[in-house]
Protein backbone atom coordinates (compact mmCIF):
# COMPACT_ATOMS: atom_id res chain seq x y z
CA UNK A 1 0.00 0.00 0.00
CA UNK A 2 1.34 3.18 -0.62
CA UNK A 3 -0.01 6.86 0.03
CA UNK A 4 -0.48 10.25 -1.57
CA UNK A 5 -1.33 13.79 -0.90
CA UNK A 6 -5.11 14.86 -1.23
CA UNK A 7 -4.57 17.51 -3.65
CA UNK A 8 -1.84 15.89 -5.77
CA UNK A 9 1.56 16.76 -5.13
CA UNK A 10 2.68 13.61 -3.66
CA UNK A 11 2.80 10.21 -4.21
CA UNK A 12 4.39 6.85 -3.75
CA UNK A 13 5.19 7.46 0.22
CA UNK A 14 5.49 4.52 2.69
CA UNK A 15 2.68 4.07 5.77
CA UNK A 16 6.11 5.36 7.38
CA UNK A 17 6.71 8.39 5.72
CA UNK A 18 2.90 9.72 6.59
CA UNK A 19 3.07 8.07 10.32
CA UNK A 20 5.93 10.86 11.12
CA UNK A 21 3.86 13.55 8.82
CA UNK A 22 1.47 16.44 9.24
CA UNK A 23 0.01 17.80 6.62
CA UNK A 24 0.78 17.23 2.89
CA UNK A 25 3.61 19.44 1.64
CA UNK A 26 0.78 21.48 -0.49
CA UNK A 27 -1.35 21.57 2.08
CA UNK A 28 -3.43 18.23 1.41
CA UNK A 29 -3.85 15.72 3.93
CA UNK A 30 -2.06 12.06 3.10
CA UNK A 31 -4.52 9.13 2.02
CA UNK A 32 -4.03 5.50 0.41
CA UNK A 33 -3.87 5.58 -3.62
CA UNK A 34 -6.31 2.81 -3.49
CA UNK A 35 -8.87 1.36 -0.48
CA UNK A 36 -9.11 -1.94 -0.26
CA UNK A 37 -12.57 -3.74 -0.51
CA UNK A 38 -13.69 -6.97 1.55
CA UNK A 39 -16.45 -9.81 0.20
CA UNK A 40 -19.25 -10.99 2.25
CA UNK A 41 -16.67 -13.88 3.14
CA UNK A 42 -14.45 -11.81 4.77
CA UNK A 43 -17.17 -9.87 6.97
CA UNK A 44 -18.47 -13.36 8.53
CA UNK A 45 -14.92 -14.32 9.26
CA UNK A 46 -14.20 -10.69 10.96
CA UNK A 47 -17.57 -10.74 12.96
CA UNK A 48 -16.14 -13.50 15.19
CA UNK A 49 -13.12 -11.73 16.14
CA UNK A 50 -11.96 -9.30 19.25
CA UNK A 51 -11.84 -5.46 19.28
CA UNK A 52 -7.83 -6.06 18.90
CA UNK A 53 -8.07 -8.87 16.36
CA UNK A 54 -10.43 -5.99 14.37
CA UNK A 55 -7.86 -3.47 14.91
CA UNK A 56 -5.05 -5.64 13.62
CA UNK A 57 -7.01 -7.25 10.72
CA UNK A 58 -7.88 -3.68 9.30
CA UNK A 59 -4.33 -2.12 9.97
CA UNK A 60 -3.17 -5.30 8.07
CA UNK A 61 -5.03 -4.21 4.53
CA UNK A 62 -3.46 -0.75 4.42
CA UNK A 63 0.15 -1.35 6.28
CA UNK A 64 2.29 -4.16 4.36
CA UNK A 65 4.88 -6.52 5.94
CA UNK A 66 7.73 -4.80 4.81
CA UNK A 67 6.83 -1.77 7.12
CA UNK A 68 5.91 -3.85 9.78
CA UNK A 69 5.69 -7.50 10.07
CA UNK A 70 2.55 -9.05 11.44
CA UNK A 71 3.71 -10.04 14.45
CA UNK A 72 5.29 -7.02 15.33
CA UNK A 73 1.77 -4.78 14.79
CA UNK A 74 -0.16 -7.46 16.85
CA UNK A 75 2.24 -7.15 19.34
CA UNK A 76 1.85 -3.33 19.64
CA UNK A 77 -1.89 -3.28 19.04
CA UNK A 78 -2.29 -5.74 21.99
CA UNK A 79 0.18 -3.45 23.86
CA UNK A 80 -2.04 -0.80 22.90
CA UNK A 81 -4.95 -1.66 24.88
CA UNK A 82 -3.28 -2.93 28.10
CA UNK A 83 -4.64 0.55 29.38
CA UNK A 84 -7.88 -0.26 28.97
CA UNK A 85 -10.31 -1.61 31.88
CA UNK A 86 -10.99 -4.60 29.60
CA UNK A 87 -8.53 -4.71 26.73
CA UNK A 88 -10.31 -7.37 24.59
CA UNK A 89 -13.40 -5.53 24.56
CA UNK A 90 -12.77 -1.58 25.15
CA UNK A 91 -16.10 -0.82 23.48
CA UNK A 92 -19.21 -1.71 25.42
CA UNK A 93 -22.86 -0.89 23.96
CA UNK A 94 -25.08 0.03 26.43
CA UNK A 95 -29.16 -1.01 25.50
CA UNK A 96 -31.37 1.62 26.74
CA UNK A 97 -34.97 1.79 26.66
CA UNK A 98 -36.69 2.75 22.89
CA UNK A 99 -34.44 0.64 21.01
CA UNK A 100 -31.56 3.61 22.29
CA UNK A 101 -28.28 1.54 22.14
CA UNK A 102 -24.92 3.92 23.26
CA UNK A 103 -21.30 2.51 21.89
CA UNK A 104 -19.07 3.14 24.84
CA UNK A 105 -16.22 4.10 23.61
CA UNK A 106 -14.53 5.98 26.47
CA UNK A 107 -13.66 3.45 28.90
CA UNK A 108 -9.76 4.02 28.33
CA UNK A 109 -6.83 5.97 30.49
CA UNK A 110 -8.42 9.11 29.28
CA UNK A 111 -12.10 8.18 29.35
CA UNK A 112 -12.37 9.42 25.58
CA UNK A 113 -13.21 7.35 22.88
CA UNK A 114 -9.26 8.74 21.23
CA UNK A 115 -7.63 6.64 23.49
CA UNK A 116 -8.61 3.66 21.01
CA UNK A 117 -6.77 5.14 18.04
CA UNK A 118 -4.04 7.10 20.05
CA UNK A 119 -2.93 4.49 22.56
CA UNK A 120 -1.70 2.45 18.96
CA UNK A 121 -0.33 5.55 17.19
CA UNK A 122 1.95 6.12 20.38
CA UNK A 123 2.93 2.50 19.88
CA UNK A 124 3.37 2.81 16.05
CA UNK A 125 5.78 6.09 16.58
CA UNK A 126 7.88 4.32 19.45
CA UNK A 127 8.39 1.09 16.88
CA UNK A 128 9.92 2.98 13.95
CA UNK A 129 11.95 5.59 16.27
CA UNK A 130 13.35 2.92 18.25
CA UNK A 131 14.32 1.04 15.30
CA UNK A 132 16.04 4.48 13.68
CA UNK A 133 17.19 5.77 17.44
CA UNK A 134 15.84 8.92 16.28
CA UNK A 135 13.64 11.45 18.30
CA UNK A 136 10.69 13.29 16.55
CA UNK A 137 8.65 16.64 18.02
CA UNK A 138 4.53 15.85 18.10
CA UNK A 139 2.56 19.30 17.30
CA UNK A 140 -1.25 18.82 18.83
CA UNK A 141 -3.33 21.56 18.47
CA UNK A 142 -6.86 20.03 20.55
CA UNK A 143 -10.03 21.44 21.01
CA UNK A 144 -10.16 19.05 24.68
CA UNK A 145 -9.86 15.60 23.98
CA UNK A 146 -7.38 14.72 21.67
CA UNK A 147 -4.62 16.87 23.59
CA UNK A 148 -5.02 14.70 27.02
CA UNK A 149 -5.21 11.03 24.69
CA UNK A 150 -1.77 12.21 22.85
CA UNK A 151 -0.04 12.79 25.67
CA UNK A 152 -1.09 9.64 27.66
CA UNK A 153 -0.16 7.76 24.85
CA UNK A 154 3.38 9.09 24.48
CA UNK A 155 4.67 10.17 27.74
CA UNK A 156 8.33 9.37 29.18
CA UNK A 157 8.84 8.00 25.71
CA UNK A 158 12.50 8.05 24.94
CA UNK A 159 12.03 9.34 21.57
CA UNK A 160 9.05 11.56 21.39
CA UNK A 161 8.70 15.45 22.53
CA UNK A 162 4.95 16.22 22.32
CA UNK A 163 3.57 20.66 22.34
CA UNK A 164 0.21 20.76 22.63
CA UNK A 165 -1.83 23.77 22.04
CA UNK A 166 -5.15 24.27 23.61
CA UNK A 167 -7.36 26.48 23.68
CA UNK A 168 -7.34 28.29 27.38
CA UNK A 169 -10.85 28.80 29.14
CA UNK A 170 -12.58 26.42 26.26
CA UNK A 171 -11.31 23.20 27.29
CA UNK A 172 -13.25 21.75 30.82
CA UNK A 173 -11.62 22.04 33.68
CA UNK A 174 -10.84 18.25 33.66
CA UNK A 175 -10.11 18.40 29.95
CA UNK A 176 -7.17 20.92 31.04
CA UNK A 177 -6.15 19.12 34.52
CA UNK A 178 -5.40 16.11 32.11
CA UNK A 179 -3.41 18.11 29.77
CA UNK A 180 -1.37 20.64 32.49
CA UNK A 181 -0.95 18.08 35.34
CA UNK A 182 1.33 15.62 33.05
CA UNK A 183 4.61 16.34 34.13
CA UNK A 184 7.06 14.34 32.14
CA UNK A 185 9.96 16.33 30.69
CA UNK A 186 8.99 15.16 27.10
CA UNK A 187 5.28 16.85 27.15
CA UNK A 188 4.91 20.22 26.76
CA UNK A 189 1.64 22.61 27.35
CA UNK A 190 0.60 25.82 25.82
CA UNK A 191 -2.71 27.79 26.92
CA UNK A 192 -3.46 29.87 24.02
CA UNK A 193 -6.04 32.71 24.90
CA UNK A 194 -8.58 31.76 21.39
CA UNK A 195 -10.30 28.95 20.07
CA UNK A 196 -9.18 25.41 18.65
CA UNK A 197 -9.42 26.92 15.07
CA UNK A 198 -6.78 29.57 15.98
CA UNK A 199 -4.44 27.75 17.47
CA UNK A 200 -3.90 25.45 14.45
CA UNK A 201 -2.90 28.30 12.70
CA UNK A 202 0.85 28.86 14.06
CA UNK A 203 0.84 24.71 13.63
CA UNK A 204 -0.29 24.80 9.78
CA UNK A 205 2.17 27.51 9.11
CA UNK A 206 4.58 25.70 10.75
CA UNK A 207 4.11 22.46 8.62
CA UNK A 208 3.74 24.42 5.84
CA UNK A 209 7.35 24.62 5.47
CA UNK A 210 9.26 21.28 5.00
CA UNK A 211 12.67 22.04 5.61
CA UNK A 212 12.06 23.15 8.88
CA UNK A 213 9.56 19.71 9.64
CA UNK A 214 12.24 18.03 8.16
CA UNK A 215 15.21 19.31 10.34
CA UNK A 216 13.03 19.31 13.36
CA UNK A 217 11.40 16.00 12.61
CA UNK A 218 7.91 17.02 13.03
CA UNK A 219 4.63 15.43 12.92
CA UNK A 220 1.08 15.74 14.27
CA UNK A 221 -0.86 13.11 15.98
CA UNK A 222 -4.28 14.86 15.19
CA UNK A 223 -6.77 13.27 12.68
CA UNK A 224 -4.86 15.42 10.01
CA UNK A 225 -2.83 12.01 10.57
CA UNK A 226 -3.93 8.89 8.53
CA UNK A 227 -2.74 6.64 10.90
CA UNK A 228 -5.47 8.17 13.41
CA UNK A 229 -8.26 7.41 10.96
CA UNK A 230 -6.64 3.99 9.96
CA UNK A 231 -7.09 3.33 13.69
CA UNK A 232 -10.70 4.46 14.36
CA UNK A 233 -11.77 2.57 11.08
CA UNK A 234 -12.23 -0.17 13.49
CA UNK A 235 -14.65 1.42 15.51
CA UNK A 236 -17.14 1.09 12.65
CA UNK A 237 -16.61 -3.15 11.97
CA UNK A 238 -16.95 -3.87 15.47
CA UNK A 239 -19.88 -1.72 16.41
CA UNK A 240 -21.52 -2.83 13.13
CA UNK A 241 -20.94 -6.53 14.01
CA UNK A 242 -22.58 -6.28 17.63
CA UNK A 243 -25.72 -5.08 15.59
CA UNK A 244 -26.34 -6.46 12.06
CA UNK A 245 -29.01 -9.15 12.71
CA UNK A 246 -26.87 -11.18 9.99
CA UNK A 247 -23.89 -10.03 7.96
CA UNK A 248 -25.09 -7.94 4.75
CA UNK A 249 -27.70 -6.25 6.38
CA UNK A 250 -27.20 -2.09 6.88
CA UNK A 251 -26.80 -0.58 10.29
CA UNK A 252 -26.98 2.91 11.01
CA UNK A 253 -24.42 4.89 13.21
CA UNK A 254 -24.63 8.39 14.39
CA UNK A 255 -21.64 10.33 14.79
CA UNK A 256 -21.38 12.83 16.95
CA UNK A 257 -18.77 15.12 14.57
CA UNK A 258 -16.20 18.04 15.32
CA UNK A 259 -13.08 18.03 12.62
CA UNK A 260 -14.94 14.79 10.64
CA UNK A 261 -11.60 12.61 11.84
CA UNK A 262 -14.12 9.81 13.32
CA UNK A 263 -16.89 9.98 10.58
CA UNK A 264 -14.12 10.16 7.52
CA UNK A 265 -12.85 6.75 9.05
CA UNK A 266 -16.48 5.30 8.77
CA UNK A 267 -16.71 6.49 5.46
CA UNK A 268 -13.89 4.27 4.77
CA UNK A 269 -15.27 1.53 5.90
CA UNK A 270 -18.20 1.71 4.21
CA UNK A 271 -16.00 2.22 0.91
CA UNK A 272 -14.07 -1.38 2.06
CA UNK A 273 -17.84 -2.63 1.83
CA UNK A 274 -18.88 -2.67 5.10
CA UNK A 275 -22.83 -1.89 4.88
CA UNK A 276 -23.26 0.89 7.33
CA UNK A 277 -24.59 4.44 7.24
CA UNK A 278 -23.84 7.28 8.86
CA UNK A 279 -25.47 10.83 10.37
CA UNK A 280 -23.43 13.67 11.48
CA UNK A 281 -24.75 14.89 14.60
CA UNK A 282 -23.33 18.43 15.23
CA UNK A 283 -23.65 21.64 17.56
CA UNK A 284 -24.16 25.29 16.53
CA UNK A 285 -20.74 24.68 15.36
CA UNK A 286 -22.65 23.50 11.89
CA UNK A 287 -20.49 24.13 9.06
CA UNK A 288 -20.77 19.82 8.88
CA UNK A 289 -24.22 20.17 8.84
CA UNK A 290 -24.31 23.22 6.04
CA UNK A 291 -22.03 21.04 3.42
CA UNK A 292 -24.07 17.74 4.17
CA UNK A 293 -27.21 19.49 3.60
CA UNK A 294 -26.80 22.44 0.27
CA UNK A 295 -22.86 22.33 -0.16
CA UNK A 296 -21.66 25.21 1.46
CA UNK A 297 -18.26 24.40 3.21
CA UNK A 298 -17.90 27.68 3.89
CA UNK A 299 -16.61 29.50 7.39
CA UNK A 300 -18.81 30.88 10.14
CA UNK A 301 -17.05 34.30 11.61
CA UNK A 302 -16.72 33.09 14.73
CA UNK A 303 -16.26 29.62 17.29
CA UNK A 304 -19.27 29.43 19.21
CA UNK A 305 -18.60 28.08 23.25
CA UNK A 306 -21.16 24.70 23.84
CA UNK A 307 -21.03 22.27 26.46
CA UNK A 308 -19.45 19.70 23.84
CA UNK A 309 -16.67 21.65 23.66
CA UNK A 310 -14.37 18.73 22.06
CA UNK A 311 -16.75 20.11 19.10
CA UNK A 312 -16.79 23.52 19.27
CA UNK A 313 -14.26 24.05 15.88
CA UNK A 314 -15.07 25.76 12.46
CA UNK A 315 -12.92 24.07 10.63
CA UNK A 316 -13.81 20.14 9.60
CA UNK A 317 -10.51 18.83 7.95
CA UNK A 318 -11.39 15.76 7.12
CA UNK A 319 -14.21 16.80 5.03
CA UNK A 320 -11.24 16.60 2.48
CA UNK A 321 -10.79 13.25 2.64
CA UNK A 322 -14.82 12.92 2.37
CA UNK A 323 -14.25 14.44 -0.61
CA UNK A 324 -11.36 12.79 -1.96
CA UNK A 325 -13.40 9.45 -1.45
CA UNK A 326 -16.75 10.73 -3.54
CA UNK A 327 -14.75 11.43 -6.25
CA UNK A 328 -13.06 8.62 -7.23
CA UNK A 329 -9.56 9.93 -5.32
CA UNK A 330 -9.38 12.64 -8.23
CA UNK A 331 -6.38 14.73 -6.61
CA UNK A 332 -7.28 17.65 -9.18
CA UNK A 333 -10.51 18.38 -8.33
CA UNK A 334 -9.80 18.17 -4.79
CA UNK A 335 -7.30 20.51 -5.57
CA UNK A 336 -9.14 22.95 -7.20
CA UNK A 337 -12.01 23.07 -4.26
CA UNK A 338 -9.31 23.23 -1.83
CA UNK A 339 -7.66 26.23 -3.18
CA UNK A 340 -11.07 28.09 -3.45
CA UNK A 341 -11.42 27.22 0.79
CA UNK A 342 -8.10 28.08 1.39
CA UNK A 343 -8.58 31.66 -0.86
CA UNK A 344 -11.68 32.43 0.19
CA UNK A 345 -12.27 30.54 3.43
CA UNK A 346 -15.36 28.63 1.80
CA UNK A 347 -16.20 26.82 -1.05
CA UNK A 348 -19.60 24.81 -2.86
CA UNK A 349 -19.35 21.19 -2.84
CA UNK A 350 -20.23 20.35 -6.31
CA UNK A 351 -23.57 18.62 -6.38
CA UNK A 352 -22.50 15.03 -7.96
CA UNK A 353 -19.60 14.90 -5.07
CA UNK A 354 -22.41 15.97 -2.29
CA UNK A 355 -25.15 13.13 -3.76
CA UNK A 356 -21.99 10.44 -3.47
CA UNK A 357 -21.63 11.76 0.18
CA UNK A 358 -25.22 11.58 1.00
CA UNK A 359 -25.24 8.67 0.06
CA UNK A 360 -22.79 7.64 3.21
CA UNK A 361 -23.81 10.05 5.46
CA UNK A 362 -27.15 10.31 4.97
CA UNK A 363 -28.22 12.74 7.25
CA UNK A 364 -27.05 15.43 9.53
CA UNK A 365 -28.39 17.25 12.55
CA UNK A 366 -27.53 20.29 14.29
CA UNK A 367 -28.01 20.73 18.03
CA UNK A 368 -28.43 23.59 20.07
CA UNK A 369 -26.84 23.73 23.71
CA UNK A 370 -30.64 23.70 25.42
CA UNK A 371 -31.52 20.28 23.62
CA UNK A 372 -27.96 19.12 24.69
CA UNK A 373 -29.14 19.34 28.12
CA UNK A 374 -32.50 18.41 27.84
CA UNK A 375 -31.44 15.56 26.15
CA UNK A 376 -29.08 14.20 29.12
CA UNK A 377 -31.74 15.42 31.70
CA UNK A 378 -34.07 12.69 29.27
CA UNK A 379 -32.23 9.88 28.31
CA UNK A 380 -30.81 10.35 32.59
CA UNK A 381 -35.22 10.23 33.77
CA UNK A 382 -36.22 7.27 31.46
CA UNK A 383 -32.72 4.93 31.67
CA UNK A 384 -30.79 6.33 34.89
CA UNK A 385 -28.06 6.90 32.36
CA UNK A 386 -25.86 9.66 32.03
CA UNK A 387 -24.44 10.95 28.93
CA UNK A 388 -21.99 12.79 27.98
CA UNK A 389 -22.76 16.70 26.26
CA UNK A 390 -21.11 15.09 23.05
CA UNK A 391 -22.97 12.03 23.19
CA UNK A 392 -26.60 14.14 24.00
CA UNK A 393 -25.75 15.61 20.78
CA UNK A 394 -26.10 12.15 18.52
CA UNK A 395 -28.78 10.73 21.34
CA UNK A 396 -30.74 14.11 20.60
CA UNK A 397 -31.24 12.54 16.77
CA UNK A 398 -32.53 9.36 17.97
CA UNK A 399 -34.40 10.97 19.97
CA UNK A 400 -36.21 13.11 17.09
CA UNK A 401 -36.00 10.50 14.44
CA UNK A 402 -36.72 7.42 14.23
CA UNK A 403 -34.69 4.32 12.09
CA UNK A 404 -36.10 1.46 10.45
CA UNK A 405 -32.65 0.32 10.76
CA UNK A 406 -30.27 -1.35 13.70
CA UNK A 407 -28.83 1.84 15.16
CA UNK A 408 -26.21 2.88 17.61
CA UNK A 409 -24.41 6.29 18.87
CA UNK A 410 -21.38 6.26 19.19
CA UNK A 411 -20.24 7.52 23.02
CA UNK A 412 -17.30 9.80 22.80
CA UNK A 413 -16.46 10.61 26.44
CA UNK A 414 -17.43 9.43 29.63
CA UNK A 415 -20.16 11.69 31.24
CA UNK A 416 -17.66 11.93 34.32
CA UNK A 417 -15.27 14.39 32.41
CA UNK A 418 -18.06 17.31 31.95
CA UNK A 419 -19.31 17.30 35.20
CA UNK A 420 -20.58 21.09 34.24
CA UNK A 421 -22.99 19.84 31.99
CA UNK A 422 -24.08 17.07 34.06
CA UNK A 423 -24.97 19.03 36.60
CA UNK A 424 -26.61 21.65 33.89
CA UNK A 425 -29.24 19.15 33.50
CA UNK A 426 -29.89 18.41 37.10
CA UNK A 427 -28.07 15.23 37.27
CA UNK A 428 -25.74 14.51 40.30
CA UNK A 429 -22.20 13.52 39.02
CA UNK A 430 -21.15 10.33 39.71
CA UNK A 431 -17.67 10.07 42.01
CA UNK A 432 -14.66 8.83 40.35
CA UNK A 433 -11.29 9.61 42.23
CA UNK A 434 -9.13 9.21 39.26
CA UNK A 435 -10.43 12.60 38.21
CA UNK A 436 -11.11 14.33 42.01
CA UNK A 437 -7.48 13.28 42.08
CA UNK A 438 -6.50 15.82 38.97
CA UNK A 439 -7.66 18.84 41.03
CA UNK A 440 -4.58 17.72 43.70
CA UNK A 441 -1.86 17.50 41.30
CA UNK A 442 1.06 20.10 40.83
CA UNK A 443 0.00 21.69 37.00
CA UNK A 444 2.62 23.18 34.09
CA UNK A 445 1.93 24.90 31.39
CA UNK A 446 3.21 28.15 29.00
CA UNK A 447 0.49 31.16 27.98
CA UNK A 448 0.36 32.29 24.66
CA UNK A 449 -1.29 35.70 25.11
CA UNK A 450 -3.98 37.10 22.55
CA UNK A 451 -1.40 39.36 21.40
CA UNK A 452 1.21 37.41 21.45
CA UNK A 453 2.86 35.74 18.38
CA UNK A 454 2.29 32.13 18.96
CA UNK A 455 3.96 30.97 15.36
CA UNK A 456 7.23 32.65 16.94
CA UNK A 457 6.80 31.04 20.51
CA UNK A 458 6.14 27.81 19.19
CA UNK A 459 9.12 28.00 16.47
CA UNK A 460 11.13 28.84 19.90
CA UNK A 461 9.77 25.17 21.85
CA UNK A 462 10.42 23.49 18.78
CA UNK A 463 14.24 24.57 18.41
CA UNK A 464 14.50 24.19 22.15
CA UNK A 465 13.72 20.22 22.53
CA UNK A 466 16.00 20.02 19.42
CA UNK A 467 18.74 21.40 20.63
CA UNK A 468 18.27 19.15 23.80
CA UNK A 469 18.02 15.98 21.49
CA UNK A 470 21.19 17.01 19.67
CA UNK A 471 23.58 18.12 22.00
Amino acid sequence: MKYMSSRGLESGLTFEQVLFSGYARDGGLYFPESIPTLSKEDLEEWSKLTYPQIVERVMGKFIGEEDIPQQDLSRLIGQAFQAFKDPETPIKIAELKGGLKVAEMWHGPTLAFKDLALGVVGQLYNYFLDKAEKHMTVLIGTSGDTGSAAIHAVRGLQWVDVVVLLPHGRCTTIQELQMTTVLEDNVHNFAVDGSSDDLDVPIKAVFAEPDYVAKHNLCSINSINWARILVQISHYFYCYFQLAEKIGDPVEIVVPTGACGNIASGYVAHTMGLPIRMVAAVTPNDIVHRTLQTGDFSLSPVVLQTWATAMDIQVPYNVERMVLMACGLDTARVKTLMAQFDKSAGTKIPDDILATIRKVVVDSVCIQNEEMISTLKRCKAENGYTLCPHTAVGVAFHYSTKSSLPQVVLATASPDKFPEAVREAGVQPADNPAIEALFHLPTRCDNMGKHADWEALLRLKIEEISRKHSS
